[in-house]
């Protein structure tokens, strides 16, 4: 089944920008396909302003969010699993959503033997 999640950032993150709100993202670093400025992970976590003004090329895809952003002057590439999303807010108010956590599904090597009885 398709995780509801990605829909549900994207809904929030068009309903901030509608109502001049600073959208917010909590993301879980504890992920290894999350790419993030390490120096600034606190406790394996970092919140990320994915607001229009601060990010360039934000893309909300189903599978990550990916946009470029500015830490210390700097221009960095940023990726986000979509299941290492912890939290969707505003910055203003606090209001959003959280999510649970998701554990991505290990793909097996090798397909389960089934025999056949008689």
């Amino acid at each position: 089944m398709v995780s509801v999640t990605p829909y549900l950032i994207r809904a929030y993150h068009q309903w901030m920008e509608d109502s001049d709100l600073t959208a917010h993202i909590l993301v879980d670093c504890s992920h290894p396909a999350v790419v993030v400025p390490k120096q600034f992970i606190q406790q394996d976590k970092i919140v990320l302003n994915i607001a229009s003004s601060a990010t360039e090329s934000l893309i909300l895809a189903d599978e990550s969010i990916n946009f470029k952003a500015r830490f210390s002057g700097q221009s960095v590439d940023v990726y986000i699993p979509t299941h290492a999303v912890l939290s969707i807010y505003a910055g203003e108010n606090g209001e959003g959503m959280m999510f649970e956590t998701q554990q991505q599904p290990v793909e097996s090597e090798h397909k389960p033997g089934l025999t056949l009885l008689d």
